[in-house]
C-alpha cells in the first residue's frame, strides 16, 4: 500500500521545472498519440513547435492567438492568488465581446477613429459587468463563485446567440446568424502592414508589467495575496476581505473583456454564435503553468498558441481531428498537476513500515 507524504522541504528548483518536465512528458505522450493514429510523429510535432514559429508571419499569427490567452491569464491570476475561484471568464470573455460589437455596430461612415477606444472600454466594462455577478452573489449571499461563474458562461454564450439570431442579425448576411461586419473605422490597429498582429499584442505586454508592479510593488496587491494565502493573518492586518474579493473580480472580469473586445474588432470584425473559443478555460491552464506569474503567463501563452495553432495544421495537413488541440491542453494540465504533487509530496509504501514495526515488536 502507498501513500503520499509531505516532504520536509519543497525543491526550489523543481518548483519553477516542474511545467518544463510536464511539457515534456505532455510531449512524449504526444508522440505515441501520433504512432497510435498512424501519423509520422516527426511531421505531428513540427505542426505543433516548429511551423507556429518558422517565419515571420507565423509569428504574428502566434502573438495573435496568444494575446487573449495572455490578457485572461492575467486576470485569473489575480483572482487565484486572492483564493478566488473564477472559473467563468470565458463567459466574462463573450459579455465583453458583445459589449464591444455593441459599440461596433454603433459606427458608421462618419465616425472617427475615437470610436476603437470606445469598443476597448465597453468590452472591458462589460466583463467587468459579468464578473460583478459573481462579486455580488459572493459578498452578499455567500453563494460559490465557482459553480456562479462557471453557469454564466451559459448565460453569456445564449445571450449572444439570441443576439446574432434576433436583433442583431445581419439583414443582408442571407440569413446567416451574425452581425453585419463591423465599419473599417472600428478596426484594432495594426502593427505590420500585411499581417493581422494588432496593438493588443502590445496591450497584453504593457498588462504583464502592470501587473507585476501591482503584485509585487503596491500595498493592494500585498493584501491580495495575504488575503489568499492567510485570511485570518489578512483580517488582523485590517485588510478588508470584501475589497480584495470585489478587486480581483473586477480586475479578472476586465481583462476577460478586453480579450473579448480585442477579438471582435480584430481578426473577427463582426459577432458570431463562435465568439466563443474556449480562450477562457485554457487561460486557467496558461496562468498555473505560468506559475501565476507575470512573466511566466507570457510564455505559457505562447505555448498554448502553439497548441492552437498546432491543432489547426494537424487537421489541414495529418487528417488529425480538431480536437487533438484540446488533448495537448489537457495532458499539459494533467502532468503539471502530477508533476506539482511530487514537488511537495513523496510516495512511501505504508507496508515496509507496518513490516518493520512488526519484525522489531518479535524481535523484542
Amino acid at each position: 500500500m502507498f501513500k503520499l507524504e509531505q516532504r520536509p522541504q519543497v525543491s526550489r528548483f523543481w518548483t519553477y521545472g516542474s511545467p518544463i518536465l510536464a511539457l515534456l512528458i505532455t510531449v512524449l505522450i504526444g508522440v505515441g498519440l501520433f504512432i497510435l493514429l498512424g501519423k509520422d510523429p516527426v511531421k505531428g510535432l513540427q505542426a505543433f513547435f516548429w511551423e507556429p514559429i518558422k517565419s515571420g508571419y507565423a509569428l504574428g499569427e502566434l502573438a495573435m492567438k496568444a494575446t487573449p490567452l495572455l490578457l485572461i491569464a492575467l486576470g485569473l491570476a489575480v483572482c487565484f492568488r486572492s483564493n478566488v475561484w473564477n472559473i467563468g471568464a470565458e463567459g466574462q470573455f463573450v459579455i465583453g465581446a458583445v459589449a464591444a460589437g455593441g459599440m461596433a455596430l454603433l459606427a458608421d461612415k462618419t465616425t472617427g477613429p475615437w470610436i476603437v477606444p470606445a469598443i476597448l472600454i465597453a468590452g472591458v466594462l462589460g466583463g467587468m459587468a459579468w464578473a460583478g455577478i459573481v462579486a455580488l452573489l459572493r459578498d452578499r449571499f455567500n453563494a460559490n463563485e465557482i459553480l456562479v461563474s462557471l453557469m454564466l458562461v451559459y448565460v453569456a454564450t445564449l445571450t449572444l446567440g439570441y443576439l446574432v439570431y434576433g436583433p442583431w442579425k445581419d439583414p443582408m448576411g442571407y440569413n446567416f446568424p451574425q452581425s453585419k461586419t463591423f465599419e473599417r473605422v472600428t478596426q484594432i490597429p495594426k502593427l505590420v502592414q500585411g499581417m493581422r498582429m494588432n496593438i493588443g499584442v502590445i496591450i497584453a505586454l504593457a498588462g504583464s508589467a502592470l501587473l507585476w508592479i501591482f503584485l509585487f510593488r503596491t500595498r493592494a496587491g500585498f493584501a491580495l495575496q495575504v488575503g489568499g494565502l492567510a485570511p485570518a493573518a489578512a483580517r488582523y492586518a485590517g485588510f478588508s476581505s470584501r475589497k480584495a474579493l470585489w478587486m480581483a473580480l473586477l480586475i479578472s472580469g476586465g481583462a476577460a473583456g478586453l480579450a473579448g473586445a480585442l477579438e471582435v474588432a480584430g481578426p473577427l470584425g463582426q459577432l458570431t454564435p463562435y465568439v466563443p473559443a474556449g480562450y477562457g478555460f485554457a487561460a486557467i491552464i496558461v496562468a498555473f503553468v505560468g506559475r501565476l506569474h507575470p512573466v511566466g503567463m507570457i510564455f505559457s501563452a505562447i505555448l498554448m498558441s502553439m497548441f492552437y495553432i498546432g491543432g489547426e495544421l494537424a487537421q489541414s495537413r495529418l487528417g488529425l481531428p480538431k480536437a487533438l488541440t484540446g488533448v495537448f491542453q489537457g495532458l499539459l494540465l494533467f502532468t503539471l498537476l502530477a508533476c506539482d504533487t511530487l514537488v511537495v509530496y513523496r510516495i512511501r509504501r505504508v507496508g515496509q513500515k507496518i513490516g518493520a514495526a512488526v519484525s522489531a515488536v518479535k524481535g523484542a
